[in-house]
């Protein structure tokens, strides 16, 4: 099968923080995407005049497969009840919420999984204008959909933003939340961020957490990028990839 590449641009105030914020959109791990810099941003002198960095981020189509295996029968869901026609996004046009729902709601009644299922536009998180289109399932018992560190629910996040942006020929960043579970891991790790960093400072010794997700190291680093006295760095490989967080020096 020949590969199709995809790729997503990032504006944030550092590189890493773009390619974090962009393997959140995306779902994927590290190694499933080529970077390049396109610019590396600035602070500018006495904090006036900075940029932001920029990076380019390519995946191939080939990284759903591993993915895919969540959800059966890929190839009807990729060729039915799709609209085909392609269009352009204007103001006021709800097309990405209509086709984001009927995609989620596609995919979960073939995985037999019974939940409604609404989406609804909200500010994108990456400096720019465009928006981000918030897709909410709400059920009884939905836990297997979020899967152990997230990996069902990134998958899910994942395929849908293929065949989103496919059908709209523009990337449209669509964030799954089931139940309310995204925002309540969020406040969990805000405040885990938090702990830790007094520790950091009690002791003098970095803090490494646990292995976790792209989206989720995402928010430890912006918790405590503005922090006085401790920053963050993430370590290791995907799976198994962590956030350090240590004493400024």
């Amino acid at each position: 099968m020949t590969e199709e590449k995809t790729t997503l641009e990032i504006i944030a105030p550092s590189v890493e923080e773009a390619v974090e914020r962009g393997l959140d959109q995306l779902g994927l791990p590290r190694s499933a995407i080529e970077v390049e810099v396109l610019d590396t941003g600035s602070k500018g002198m006495f904090g006036l005049g900075g940029r932001q960095a920029r990076v380019r981020l390519t995946f191939g189509h080939t990284e759903l497969e591993p993915a895919v295996k969540l959800i059966p029968k890929k190839e009807a869901l990729l060729t039915e009840n799709i609209p085909q026609s392609k269009a352009t996004i204007s103001e006021g046009d709800d097309r990405p919420l209509k086709l984001a729902t009927m995609v989620v709601s596609d995919l979960l009644e073939r995985m037999k999984v019974r939940a409604k299922v609404s989406a609804s536009f909200v500010p994108s998180e990456d400096g720019t204008e465009s928006q981000t289109v918030m897709v909410d399932v709400q059920g009884n018992d939905l836990s297997i959909l979020i899967g152990r560190r997230s990996e069902t629910l990134n998958a899910l996040q994942y395929i849908t933003n293929l065949i989103v942006g496919k059908e709209l020929d523009r990337w449209i960043p669509v964030l799954i939340d089931v139940q309310g579970y995204r925002t309540r891991r969020e406040r969990q790790l805000r405040s885990m961020a938090n702990k830790m960093a007094d520790q950091v400072i009690q002791t003098g010794r970095p803090q490494v957490l646990e292995p976790m997700p792209a989206n989720e190291r995402r928010m430890i680093h912006i918790e405590l990028r503005d922090h006085p006295d401790v920053k963050t760095e993430s370590v290791g490989e995907d799976p198994n990839r962590k956030v350090t967080i240590l004493p400024k020096k």
